[in-house]
C-alpha cells in the first residue's frame, strides 16, 4: 500500500507549500480535490483542460518532490436538480484527468431530486411510507443509471480506467449494496472509495464492508470518525447538527486514532489486504478541534506505523 492525503487536508497552504509538507512527512503523493463542494484551492479546473503547458508545471512540481498524483477528486452532487454545474465539473475532471494520464477520478454517486417537480435532492433511509419506494424507483431509473452509463462512456473514451465512489450519506450510493447495484448495472469502471469514517456513523463495519467488496475497492480515503455515546444515546446517530459543535453532536469526524485507535486501524489495513486491495491510502483531514497540519501529521504517523508497504514474500519451505 501506498500513502498520501487529499490536498484540501492542507487547503489554507500554498500549492507548492502543501506539497512540501507532503514531502516532509514522508508520503508518496497527494489527491487533488478540482471542484464541487472544494473550492479547490490547488487546482483550476476549467483553465487546466487542454492547457499542456499548464499540466506539465502541475505534473513537474509533484515529479521535483517524487511525489504521485493519487487521483482527481469531484467531490459533490453530480446529480444536483438546480446545480447542474457539479456534475459538469465531473465531466471536465474526467477530461482533464485524461488528458494528464491520470487514471483514476475519485466523486461520489449523486442525490437527485425526488421527482420531476422536486428541486431538492431527496436522501431516502427507510422503507415506509410507501412513497418512499416510488422516489428510489425514479432516482435510480430515470437519473442515476442514465447518469453513471454516460459517465462510464466519457472515462473509457478519456482513458480514466476507475471511478472511485465514495459511500457517503445524502448520495444515492451509501453502502456497499448501492454500490453493487450501480456497479452492475453499468460496469466494473465504477468502484468503490472505502471511506470508514462514513459507515461508522450510518452503523456499519468497515471491515465488513472491506471483505464484501473485495476487487471493487478502488481506492481508500483514511477519516475516522468519533461516536459520542452521551448524546448517540439520546440523539440517535441521525444528526443534523452543526459540524462544528462536537460537544452538541452525536458523531464528528476527527483525526486518525482520535475516534478509533491504532489496532483498529491495523486490523482495516490488514482486512483490506485481505480483500485484494493494495492501492492508496489517501488521509482526509476534517478535525474542527485540531490544527490542520498537526492533524495530518499525527494521522500519517499513525498510518505508517501499521499499513503494510513492501511486498509479501512468505512462502512454506520445501520440507
Amino acid at each position: 500500500m501506498k500513502l498520501g492525503f487529499v490536498s484540501d487536508s492542507l487547503g489554507n497552504l500554498p500549492f507548492e507549500t502543501m506539497l512540501d509538507h507532503a514531502k516532509r512527512m514522508g508520503v508518496s503523493g497527494v489527491e487533488v480535490n478540482t471542484c464541487g463542494w472544494s473550492t479547490a484551492p490547488h487546482f483550476r479546473l476549467s483553465s487546466m483542460l487542454g492547457d499542456r503547458e499548464g499540466q506539465k508545471r502541475f505534473v513537474g512540481a509533484f515529479e521535483e518532490r517524487g511525489l504521485e498524483i493519487i487521483s482527481l477528486n469531484a467531490n459533490g452532487n453530480p446529480l444536483h436538480p438546480t446545480d447542474p454545474a457539479q456534475g459538469e465539473g465531473l465531466k471536465t475532471t474526467i477530461r482533464v484527468a485524461g488528458e494528464m494520464g491520470i487514471r483514476t477520478v475519485c466523486t461520489m454517486s449523486g442525490l437527485p431530486a425526488g421527482n420531476a417537480a422536486d428541486t431538492m435532492p431527496n436522501w431516502v433511509v427507510s422503507s415506509w411510507p410507501p412513497e418512499t419506494q416510488a422516489i428510489l424507483k425514479y432516482q435510480w431509473e430515470e437519473k442515476l443509471i442514465p447518469f453513471w452509463t454516460e459517465i462510464v462512456a466519457l472515462a473509457e473514451e478519456n482513458g480514466v480506467e476507475r471511478i472511485a465512489l465514495e459511500l457517503h450519506g445524502n448520495q444515492c450510493v451509501f453502502n456497499v449494496p448501492s454500490l453493487l447495484k450501480l456497479r452492475q448495472a453499468v460496469g466494473p469502471v465504477v468502484g468503490a472509495n472505502l471511506d470508514p469514517s462514513h459507515l461508522f456513523w450510518m452503523g456499519a463495519d468497515p471491515l465488513a464492508a472491506a471483505q464484501s467488496l473485495g476487487e471493487a475497492v478502488y481506492h481508500v480515503h483514511a477519516k475516522d470518525t468519533m461516536l459520542n455515546a452521551p448524546v448517540q444515546a439520546t440523539t440517535s446517530l441521525l444528526e443534523n447538527g452543526s459540524l462544528m459543535d462536537l460537544p452538541a453532536r452525536s458523531w464528528s469526524y476527527i483525526t486518525l486514532g482520535f475516534g478509533h485507535g491504532e489496532e483498529w486501524w491495523r486490523q482495516f489495513c490488514y482486512r483490506l489486504k485481505m480483500a485484494g486491495y493494495d492501492g492508496w491510502l489517501s488521509i482526509e483531514h476534517e478535525d474542527v478541534l485540531l490544527n490542520s497540519l498537526e492533524g495530518l501529521e499525527k494521522s500519517v504517523a499513525l498510518l505508517q506505523g501499521v499499513m503494510p508497504s513492501a511486498p509479501a514474500d512468505y512462502k512454506p519451505q520445501a520440507i
